[in-house]
């Protein structure tokens, strides 16, 4: 890009510069000591824009006419004025302050058309004398001190239970898109409180096994009571019906999220190539979702966090990929020319470079969009793992395994319903596996209709084997990769 600065009180009439990356390209001063600062300004071409400060600092204008006849290296120094390029750096920064924060009209906040609906609640939440919290703030820790989101940690990303400990699970996704999303946001000048709770919650319906464990789920629960499971949907379905949260009382309820975070989670599909988003106008009833990405965010806040999710796991996938070693060599220099960095292939440098294309493309007048050249980029990357990754062969051994796990634990359990005698019928078995019945029992009472334990909503009617089945899924949704695999082994040990 390039900038033209005319400064004050020297001897130069203006500055033209052009940075790319904050790396000068070109430098010229037209006026003032012409030979002299053309030699200079050849010399700063590549550098930094800070650097090129750091270098000329302290330096001051001096228009006496004989300084040049002084052959010492200050006269050298004081040649092109450290004000000049103070001012430019500001100049710039300012300008590209003006340009990143132009989402501030839009942004989720009490100036919105959209707020009231934004923060609506289903029921209104007790507060707290001196709470300092904004509705934001309260949903994102009411997240975080729930047992689900503690789950996320033991919920795989791509690769099951491997030997290394830096292996990318749930939960650091989770908070990889937590961090891309609040640098989106806040370079943009949206609402970061809102990205932050969003980027906690968007993923807590996902099933034991990633998206391996939801593509079972979603076959048991087309047979079993004609409905789909995708994740997104059972995100909605757990914030608002599953996750109990103990209040000052000490009673369990359900979380009662903001409208604006309960439309990023059921929204946020980030398996979409969107190549440009704009939030939708209606506040519409979040339950006629029937699939994924059906609908458009309610808000710019969720837009974001909906490009952080793809921006965060697809070169995430990729390090650990290289990681784990699954892939060959072969495949290696593939993607070394699909992504071009060299000796820098690392997922730092992936997600730096999406970031700032997405924020420099971007405006409110033509959406959230990355440049064409960075979108044909995220195509073939995702292309080379959905052929190399996603597919692998030890991958999809594990499917197997996983289905089996899965479905095993559905049959147990499902073969025990006996109308409104389910749970007396399921305490006969707890001999035969105390761990798995006694959990769901418990579990199961606590969102049956008609009974006392706590209260939360009551979801299920026993006198009806569709509710039954469906509260199965729903438990088996809630499960980690080792608790799905530890009730497995509980069925077929003896």
């Amino acid at each position: 890009m390039k900038y033209t600065y005319k400064p004050n009180g020297v001897c130069s009439r203006a500055i033209e510069i052009e940075v790319e990356e904050e790396i000068v390209k070109n430098l010229t001063v037209i006026g003032g000591c012409n030979g002299n600062l053309k030699g200079i300004a050849k010399l700063v071409e590549g550098m930094k824009i800070e650097e090129v400060i750091k270098r000329l600092k302290g330096i001051e204008c001096n228009r006496k006419r004989n300084i040049l006849s002084r052959p010492n290296s200050k006269s050298i120094r004081r040649i092109i004025c450290y004000k000049y390029l103070i001012s430019l750096k500001f100049n710039i920064y300012n300008k590209k302050e003006q340009k990143m924060k132009k989402f501030e009209n839009v942004a989720a906040n009490e100036k919105s058309p959209k707020w009231e609906n934004m923060i609506k609640r289903e029921k209104k939440l007790s507060e707290k004398s001196g709470d300092i919290r904004t509705d934001f703030e309260r949903d994102y820790t009411r997240v975080l001190y729930s047992t689900a989101y503690r789950r996320l940690k033991h919920k795989n990303q791509i690769y099951f239970s491997p030997k290394s400990d830096h292996i990318c699970t749930r939960i650091e996704h989770v908070n990889y898109v937590e961090s891309i999303s609040y640098t989106i946001a806040n370079t943009l000048g949206l609402n970061t409180e809102l990205t932050k709770a969003i980027s906690i919650s968007h993923d807590l319906g996902h099933s034991p096994f990633g998206h391996q464990g939801e593509k079972v789920l979603d076959e048991i629960s087309k047979r079993e009571i004609g409905e789909t499971f995708w994740h997104e949907k059972n995100g909605l379905n757990a914030v608002d019906n599953l996750i109990l949260l103990e209040n000052h009382n000490g009673d369990r309820i359900n979380l009662n999220l903001t409208y604006a975070v309960r439309d990023g989670i059921i929204s946020h599909c980030g398996e979409v190539n969107d190549k440009v988003l704009f939030p939708r106008e209606e506040a519409i009833n979040l339950e006629v979702y029937t699939k994924p990405n059906e609908y458009k965010p309610y808000t710019w806040e969720a837009c974001v966090v909906k490009l952080a999710d793809r921006i965060a796991y697809i070169g995430r996938d990729l390090e650990d990929s290289l990681s784990v070693q699954t892939l060959n060599k072969k495949q290696i220099d593939e993607l070394d020319k699909i992504l071009n960095l060299g000796k820098n292939m690392n997922n730092t440098n992936i997600i730096s470079t999406l970031i700032r294309d997405l924020c420099e493309n971007s405006s409110p007048e033509e959406g959230l969009k990355f440049s064409k050249e960075k979108v044909e980029l995220l195509d073939k990357m995702n292309q080379f793992c959905i052929k190399n990754i996603y597919t692998n062969e030890k991958v999809e051994s594990a499917n197997r395994y996983f289905k089996l796990v899965l479905e095993e634990i559905y049959r147990t359990l499902y073969t025990r319903y006996d109308g409104e005698n389910t749970i007396n019928r399921l305490e006969q078995d707890i001999s035969i596996y105390p761990k798995l019945i006694e959990g769901f029992i418990m579990w199961l009472e606590t969102y049956t209709k008609g009974s006392n334990n706590g209260i939360n909503k009551k979801l299920f009617n026993l006198k009806d084997n569709k509710d039954y089945a469906k509260a199965i899924i729903y438990y088996i949704s809630g499960m980690t990769d080792k608790y799905a695999i530890d009730m497995y082994n509980e069925i077929i040990s003896f």
